[in-house]
């Protein structure tokens, strides 16, 4: 998604004791960084941030890591969750800026990631970007390193290509796929499902969100 420059973006980001623009001084320490040691799930390309605020504010007892390159967008993401939180500095959440591309620099084995949560990712439909897609076998190849054994990793997508796709993905890279469906709204393979921006668009157009939970075998 393309947004434009926010200018008070940079100076509200460093201001806010949940936002890291340098985690790589963290990779393997994780667990260190959080105030309870607790499980770690992490959302890859948060966006605006408004599912990430949601799901972290409702559930206290899971730490969370939201990621995402765009310092607009990681702007927007710190303000809507100051509001899920009331204006509390969230004690489970920290919001960093990393090119998921090079997450390894971020993120290793020994930080037992539980759960990844994929939300709305680009599709990157012509074929000559498709490595570019965030569960291409290059990505999860990435996510397999840091993804605990029996791992999670959660996806949604109005994108019927990329989802095809990605059921090939996940079980080329040796991920068991446990549940999916087509129709998310109709199917709901979640236990709570937080809709997305994008996903209220989509569904308010009448696109039905794709969506699978695969395992790491």
């Amino acid at each position: 998604m393309r947004i434009r420059r926010k200018k008070w973006a940079k100076a509200e980001l460093d201001s806010a004791p949940f936002y890291i623009d340098h985690p790589e001084a963290f990779k393997g320490r994780w667990h260190e960084k959080f105030s309870k040691n607790q499980p770690i799930h992490i959302e890859l390309g948060c966006g605006k941030g408004s599912f990430i605020a949601s799901l972290a504010s409702m559930h206290p007892e899971i730490n969370y890591i939201a990621i995402d390159m765009i310092e607009a967008m990681l702007g927007l993401s710190k303000r809507n969750i100051e509001k899920a939180y009331q204006f509390k500095v969230p004690h489970n959440l920290y919001l960093i800026r990393c090119n998921i591309e090079q997450i390894y620099n971020v993120i290793d084995q020994t930080d037992f990631i539980e759960r990844i949560y994929i939300n709305f990712c680009n599709p990157w439909p012509k074929k000559k970007h498709n490595k570019k897609r965030l569960t291409h076998p290059k990505q999860l190849a990435l996510y397999r390193n840091f993804l605990q054994e029996n791992g999670e990793i959660y996806f949604k997508t109005d994108s019927d290509i990329l989802f095809e796709d990605s059921l090939s993905y996940f079980t080329e890279m040796n991920f068991e796929i446990v549940a999916k469906t087509y129709d998310l709204h109709k199917d709901t393979i979640f236990e709570s499902n937080i809709e997305t921006e994008h996903e209220k668009m989509f569904s308010a157009e009448g696109i039905h969100i794709k969506a699978l939970i695969a395992v790491k075998k």
